[in-house]
């Protein structure tokens, strides 16, 4: 039977209290995230008897509807339509008061900033991978003209991180995402030297001197937290100023204002701060990533899967841009790819233990998105309300990241993973990435499978 979103809306809806009772909602990959007022009067048995729905839960405060990929972004358009709402930034709380600051807090703030970012990446991603696979694969030689076209399609959205960055953060914390988008292709602007080009001795920076104040300024092609924090300063400074500038004038110094000031502090004041702090992070990691015996590999492969099953699995996406933009590979994707396949070798030994046809049948539509990258239905449908299969999937993944760490995999490019992931291996390193897989698949299928047949009535 095909699904119907607004329907599927209308109910999801309905369980949630009425649009009384709701006060945001948003999505990511595969979930429908809502905020209310009264969680009490939330029907969580008949939530997960809507057609359409594969799961629900909640987690700090937000209440997250499992729908999977594709449909989940017809079902939020619909939701937002019928209970009046958007995403919303959630500042304020039903009481009026200031939401408080908090790691819960901070790490959906990142969430809802990089979650309308991801599908660009993915895009860009599996970009590079064609063009891999055109030049790698079948040893299409290109002639210069589609190599700049390629280079179009696949540099662009990384060079011009800070715009999309800008963007969704000035949204999120309420000001115009018009001045966002303006802002982030002003620290971009061609006027101002390429960042690469000063860091490869091609260009030198701007020089300015305050009495023994020596600033050297660049442009932030490829930079995530300078832009993250001009996003929301910008936004924060836009609000405050359209309280207190007269209606009359509101429209010429507001935007010239908030472009003026958050310009000048992001190139002289935030921007060098944060533009180190972002090259310090990025190092840290990476040292982390080459630990001997391949143990950031182990401890990333093995625990993302716990955050993702509390939905802060989003707060690890600045680290792989920064790492991507700076070295030009991507370090994180196999071990991330680990972790997934992990959890699908979990949930296969659970759908090949499973006797009853009908139930085997209803679950196997939980593993093929796993397949290409999202592991939230095998985990929320199968692993994860069992629990020791999720940890099993876990250990798969650990075992299949830290061998990608041991051996050096990294990717040629980022964003997609699992099948769609080997096109950013086609330059090197597809028999080592087909090995993490395997590791982690067949390592979670075993423990899950010894686990389970102890207590065969838990499958």
């Amino acid at each position: 039977m095909k699904k119907d979103p607004v329907k599927t809306a209308q109910e999801i809806l309905k369980a949630f209290g009425g649009k009384e009772n709701v006060i945001s909602a948003t999505h990511c990959a595969t979930r429908l995230r809502v905020e209310v007022k009264d969680a009490s009067v939330i029907d969580e048995e008949g939530m997960k008897e809507i057609q359409g729905v594969a799961g629900y839960f909640s987690k700090s405060g937000q209440h997250q509807v499992i729908l999977g990929t594709g449909f989940v972004n017809k079902v939020c358009a619909e939701f937002q339509k019928l209970a009046g709402v958007t995403a919303g930034d959630a500042e304020v709380t039903e009481n009026g008061e200031k939401e408080k600051l908090s790691f819960q807090s901070t790490t959906k703030m990142i969430s809802d900033i990089f979650i309308p970012i991801i599908p660009v990446l993915l895009a860009t991603g599996i970009l590079m991978g064609v063009r891999s696979l055109l030049v790698n694969g079948f040893g299409i030689e290109l002639s210069p003209s589609f190599d700049t076209v390629f280079s179009v399609l696949t540099d662009t959205a990384y060079t011009f991180i800070p715009v999309l960055v800008a963007w969704s953060a000035c949204k999120k914390f309420g000001g115009s995402p018009i001045l966002g988008i303006v802002l982030g292709l002003m620290l971009v602007s061609p006027t101002l030297p390429n960042k690469w080009d000063v860091v490869n001795g091609v260009a030198d920076p701007l020089s300015f001197v305050f009495g023994p104040l020596h600033l050297n300024i660049t442009g932030y092609q490829s930079s995530v937290i300078p832009a993250l924090f001009m996003g929301f300063f910008a936004a924060k400074l836009e609000k405050k100023l359209h309280q207190v500038i007269p209606d009359i004038l509101d429209m010429l110094l507001v935007p010239f204002l908030t472009l003026l000031v958050s310009l000048l502090a992001g190139l002289f004041v935030v921007g060098p701060v944060l533009s180190g702090i972002e090259k310090g992070m990025t190092d840290l990691i990476l040292m982390m990533l080459k630990l001997p015996f391949g143990i950031g590999g182990i401890a990333y492969g093995g625990l993302i899967q716990i955050l993702c099953s509390v939905g802060m699995h989003h707060t690890v996406t600045p680290i792989i841009v920064s790492i991507f933009t700076e070295t030009g590979v991507d370090y994180i994707n196999p071990m991330g790819s680990a972790a997934i396949a992990g959890q699908l070798g979990a949930g296969l030994a659970i759908v090949m233990m499973q006797k009853n046809k009908q139930k085997r049948a209803n679950m196997i539509p939980a593993l093929i998105p796993a397949l290409f990258g999202i592991s939230e239905p095998v985990m929320y449908g199968l692993t994860f309300p069992r629990l020791k299969p999720f940890f099993m999937g876990c250990l798969g993944g650990a075992v299949g990241g830290g061998f990608a760490a041991i051996v050096g995999l990294c990717a040629k490019g980022t964003g997609a993973s699992m099948i769609p992931g080997m096109l950013l291996y086609l330059q090197g390193g597809m028999i080592e990435y087909i090995i993490v897989l395997l590791l982690s698949v067949g390592v979670a299928f075993a423990g899950t499978w010894l686990i389970m047949k102890k207590n065969p009535e838990a499958v």
